[in-house]
C-alpha cells in the first residue's frame, strides 16, 4: 500500500499537452505511451499516469479484427477516438490518421484532422512517413491542429511494398529516416515516433532533433516508449513483434475465466444463492399458489 501511495504520488494531476512534452525533453524525464480503444482500457491507462494515449489504427487488428490497418476507416478510428477521450482527465491522447485519410490533398488531411479534433475530442493527429506526408503535416499544423510525425517502419505503406522489416540497417536508408525525421520537424511536428530501427540511429536522430522522440523497437535512447497496449497485456497474439515486451497473460487469465464460468454454468453450479435475489416468505407462498 505505501508503495502504491508513493507511486501515486508521483503522478502529477496536470494535463500533458506538447509544452510537457518538451519540457521532458529538455529534462530529460523520459514519455511513456499506449495505445487505447475503448473506455476501460482509456481509463486504467490514464489513471496510472501514462502521458500519451494513441489511438492508433491498430486497433483494426487487435479490436475490429482486420488483417491490416489498411481497411480501417475515419468513422472506425472516431468511434475508437471518442470512447478514448471520454476516459481521459490527463493524458495526451492523439489519433492516428487512417490510411488515405490524409495523402490525396492537404484540404482532406485538415478536414479529417478537424473531425478528430472538433467530433472525437482528441488533442492531436499522428501521420506516417517524411517527405511524402509534409504538405499535410503543414497544412494541418497552420490550421491548429498538433501533428506526430512517424519514421522508420511505417505500416500503412510498408505492408503494400515490403513488409514489416526493420528499417535504417543501411548508409542510404539510416540517412533518408534521419533527413525525413528532420524534415518533419522543420514542418512543426511536435514529436516523432521511431519504429523499427537500429538504437545506434535512433540515438542520433534523438539528438539531432529538439522535439521528443518516441521509441518502438528503437532501442532506449529514445526520449520515451510506445507498445500497443494488447502486446503489451498478451492480448493479441496473431502478430507479435521482437520488440514488444509482455507484461501479462491476460489471454490466458480470460480464457481460464470465460471456462470456469461454462463449467459452473453446464454444470448447474452458476448461479447459486449468493448470486440469486431472494422474497420474503410471504410473497412467495402466494405466488406459488397463483
Amino acid at each position: 500500500m505505501w508503495c502504491e501511495r508513493e507511486r501515486r504520488a508521483t503522478i502529477t494531476s496536470q494535463a500533458v499537452r506538447t509544452v510537457t512534452l518538451q519540457e521532458m525533453k529538455r529534462e530529460g524525464r523520459k514519455i511513456t505511451m499506449l495505445t487505447a480503444y475503448d473506455y476501460p482500457m482509456a481509463l486504467l491507462v490514464d489513471r496510472v499516469g501514462i502521458d500519451l494515449i494513441l489511438v492508433g489504427d491498430s486497433g483494426g487488428m487487435t479490436v475490429l479484427g482486420y488483417e491490416t490497418t489498411i481497411p480501417v476507416t475515419m468513422d472506425e478510428m472516431l468511434m475508437m477516438t471518442k470512447a478514448v477521450t471520454r476516459a481521459v482527465k490527463r493524458a495526451m491522447v492523439v489519433a492516428d490518421m487512417p490510411f488515405m485519410s490524409y495523402e490525396a490533398e492537404p484540404a482532406d488531411a485538415i478536414r479529417n484532422a478537424g473531425r478528430f479534433v472538433k467530433e472525437g475530442l482528441a488533442h492531436a493527429v499522428k501521420v506516417e512517413r517524411g517527405w511524402p506526408s509534409l504538405p499535410c503535416v503543414r497544412a494541418i499544423v497552420d490550421a491548429g491542429i498538433p501533428v506526430m510525425g512517424h519514421v522508420g517502419l511505417t505500416p500503412q505503406t510498408a505492408v503494400l511494398q515490403e513488409g514489416l522489416k526493420v528499417q535504417g540497417r543501411g548508409l542510404d536508408a539510416a540517412r533518408r529516416i534521419l533527413e525525413d525525421a528532420l524534415a518533419l520537424e522543420k514542418a512543426g511536428a511536435f514529436a516523432i515516433v521511431l519504429e523499427a530501427i537500429p538504437g545506434m540511429l535512433a540515438r542520433i536522430i534523438t539528438s539531432r532533433l529538439t522535439v521528443p522522440t518516441i521509441g518502438i523497437g528503437a532501442g532506449p535512447d529514445c526520449d520515451g516508449q510506445v507498445l500497443v497496449l494488447h502486446d503489451l497485456l498478451g492480448l493479441f497474439d496473431r502478430f507479435v513483434p521482437r520488440f514488444t515486451k509482455q507484461y501479462a497473460d491476460l489471454a490466458g487469465v480470460i480464457r481460464d475465466a470465460v471456462s470456469r464460468f461454462r463449467e459452473e454454468v453446464t454444470e448447474g453450479r452458476f448461479p447459486d444463492a449468493a448470486h440469486t435475489f431472494s422474497i420474503d416468505r410471504e410473497t412467495e407462498k402466494a405466488l406459488l399458489e397463483l
